[in-house]
């Protein structure tokens, strides 16, 4: 059980992690929606779809390849083989992430007249050398995910998001007075400082971790030449990039066609706003619970690929089924959860701009579903890379994507969904590519979920909590406002969940000894049993 343990308590570094930046991101997100408001929201979110195109370019497969390609060194008890694809990845990492700053830094002014947003100009530029940053940061990141060791990799995180608020918060404050543009540029200036930090602290920490473990040699291995080790990288690295690379440039497309399409139907002084409720602040609750699932995404491809070049098989149906079966549990409670108190979370987060959040609130009604879906296809995305076929995810998303498109146009242009439809077309978009990638995962490994344990028992436990929920709410809002009311209503949906999947098994013994915490669940569990 040893490389489910790794797996788990990875997934768990990296979700506490997760959990730190994001809130982090919130003391950040939150005072700056409150202080530029819509418009400057609009120009901040627009550097974005831009730079996460090209962060997927610099980042998104060659760390997962690196950390697929070390898991299976190490594996077999090659640990120089290890560092020299460290080394190699470290120059070629460097090479694009040069490239991909100076794309974006020099080709800013084409950029922003292309997504008709040209007082973005700032914003964009500013964020630029973070891309060279990320870059040095990732190929560490890739490193250790191969040795599933996340500690470093959550750290960094942490490190990185921690001084891009400080930053990030103090610069938008002090360029406030010369407008929201410069204000929203200074926001954006913050993600390059904190990646310059972030790779320094990571860089100190491989450098720590190469004199503890030292490897002066190869071994009995043969010594794999550099250009074969860059050659494995990119086989492995162009399908993830090609299909990391199609929500970016759907999201370049999706601000395209939403803003023409809004002005289409008359929403002309509009639809900037609309666009900053839909981008910058529902968004941002939809992407929170993705630093849990993207954690057990991170976590579970070098597990995968460890068992399967080891081919124990056994071993392997069991670490697939659980993350298949943390998909759910982790989506199902995060979605519904957002959706049966949309506006009263807008409003908690935001009540300084109670219009704002509202309008946002009846976004995340419709998106906040697109969470269970997306978390799905996450995870299985992962279990698919570490099987060594990462082409397949990427088709899959390429599908939902061509889906998006059409119904972004169609269902935008409805005047009486407008925003919303951009919202319900990314929903039906990530359940397409779940259902996908769960029909390729049973056609590639055989695996075939238990569908009253995977599916039955969280559905029904999520289906109690969203009662207790909204019942929790009601009756606090009765005595208490709004803030306290949804707080009071969020806790007893958790201990609500929690209590249900425990009872229910959909939650069982042995996933309650792999996880933080769980041999106290497991104590509870038992009472509850007896009683």
């Amino acid at each position: 059980m040893s490389k489910k343990n790794d797996f788990l308590k990875g997934a768990a570094i990296l979700g506490l992690a997760g959990i730190v930046v994001k809130f982090l991101g919130m003391f950040f997100r939150i005072p700056l929606g409150n202080i530029i408001g819509d418009e400057g929201m609009s120009y901040y979110q627009s550097a974005y779809p831009i730079y996460n195109y090209l962060l997927v370019i610099s980042t998104a497969g060659i760390p997962t390849a690196i950390a697929k390609i070390v898991s299976e060194k190490r594996a077999v008890g090659d640990y120089y083989g290890a560092k020299r694809v460290l080394r190699v990845s470290f120059i070629l990492l460097a090479i694009i992430g040069a490239c991909t700053s100076t794309i974006i830094i020099f080709g800013a002014p084409w950029l922003v007249k292309v997504v008709k947003n040209e007082p973005a100009l700032r914003s964009v530029m500013a964020i630029g050398p973070a891309l060279f940053f990320v870059s040095l940061m990732s190929v560490f990141r890739g490193y250790f995910q191969g040795t599933q060791n996340m500690a470093p990799y959550g750290i960094s995180q942490v490190v990185e998001q921690f001084f891009r608020v400080i930053f990030g918060l103090g610069l938008a404050i002090f360029f406030l007075d010369r407008g929201v543009e410069f204000a929203a540029a200074g926001g954006t200036l913050g993600a390059t400082i904190g990646a310059f930090f972030g790779f320094l602290v990571i860089l100190f920490m491989y450098i720590r971790y190469s004199k503890k473990n030292p490897v002066v040699d190869s071994g009995n291995f043969e010594l794999e030449k550099s250009n074969e080790i860059v050659k494995r990288i990119l086989k492995i690295a162009i399908p993830i990039t090609l299909g990391a690379s199609i929500m970016p440039i759907m999201s370049l497309i999706d601000l395209g066609i939403i803003m023409r399409r809004l002005i289409e139907i008359g929403f002309v002084e509009e639809a900037n706003n609309l666009y900053g409720q839909l981008s910058g602040y529902a968004n941002t609750i939809v992407n929170l619970p993705q630093v849990i699932t993207a954690a057990v995404q991170i976590s579970i491809v070098p597990a995968i690929a460890h068992l399967a070049i080891k081919n124990e098989q056994n071993e392997l149906e069991k670490t697939m089924d659980t993350g298949v079966r943390l998909s759910l549990l982790l989506g199902l409670p995060c979605g519904i959860g957002v959706v049966t108190l949309a506006k009263e979370i807008m409003l908690l987060l935001y009540p300084l701009q109670p219009e704002t959040a509202l309008g946002a609130g009846a976004i995340l009604q419709f998106s906040g579903f697109g969470i269970i879906f997306l978390s799905i296809f996450q995870i299985t995305t992962g279990i698919i890379q570490g099987l060594g076929k990462p082409i397949l995810p990427a088709r899959n998303l390429g599908l939902s994507a061509v889906v998006k498109v059409i119904l972004n146009y169609t269902l935008v242009g409805i005047p009486s969904l407008n925003i919303r439809g951009a919202a319900i077309a990314t929903v039906c978009a990530f359940a397409i590519a779940a259902v996908l990638n769960i029909i390729t995962l049973m056609k590639l490994s055989g695996y075939k979920p238990n569908f009253k344990h995977v599916v039955v028992k969280p559905v029904i436990s999520v289906l109690v909590m969203a009662v207790l929920v909204k019942g929790a709410y009601m009756v606090s809002s009765m005595v208490f406002g709004n803030s306290i009311s949804t707080l009071f209503g969020v806790f007893v949906g958790v201990v609500g969940y929690l209590l249900m999947i425990i009872l229910t098994g959909a939650l069982n013994d042995e996933d309650l000894s792999f996880i933080p915490g769980g041999k106290y669940l497991g104590r509870i569990k038992n009472k509850l049993v007896r009683k």
